[in-house]
């Protein structure tokens, strides 16, 4: 291996670029306690990748963004705050080989007292789910993909 090539290396195991990881998850609308079955596709973009396993992350997060002059207010106000957060492993550790591609599978659940996704005005409340694979330096991951929760009553 030469020098560029531990280069690259290097900058893979940064940036998370050492595989390309895609999700897949049939449902579009779920609700709280259900079951989604889950894909998850790892490819190694060139090198050999070591893995601690494979996550599903799912998150809410509730925005608020009220303009300036809205409700009075004087100056625009932002925040944001993580409502729930999840991580479930779904396969163990193993080595994908240099160009190889990985199929992994799974299940995660939806917690039961999950809060819906709305959008207000100015408040939005919002669900999203990303497939990780764990290795060394960032982990390379599919980005997070929106879910939409719903409210059963």
């Amino acid at each position: 291996m030469g020098f560029f090539d531990k280069l690259k290396g290097a900058v893979n195991a940064v940036t998370g670029g050492g595989a390309k990881v895609a999700i897949e998850y049939p449902q579009t609308l779920v609700f709280g306690g259900d079951m989604i079955p889950v894909k998850i596709t790892a490819t190694s973009t060139g090198g050999e990748i070591k893995s601690k396993g494979v996550f599903i992350d799912i998150e809410g997060v509730e925005d608020i963004n009220i303009k300036k002059g809205d409700s009075n207010v004087e100056g625009t106000v932002t925040a944001s705050k993580r409502t729930f957060e999840q991580q479930y492993q779904i396969a163990p550790a193993f080595v994908l080989a240099p160009n190889e591609t990985k199929l992994f599978e799974g299940q995660v659940q939806v917690p039961g007292t999950a809060q819906p996704t709305y959008r207000g005005h100015s408040v939005e409340h919002k669900w999203v789910i990303r497939g990780r694979v764990e290795a060394f330096g960032n982990d390379p991951d599919s980005g997070w993909q929106p879910i939409r929760v719903g409210n059963r009553s």
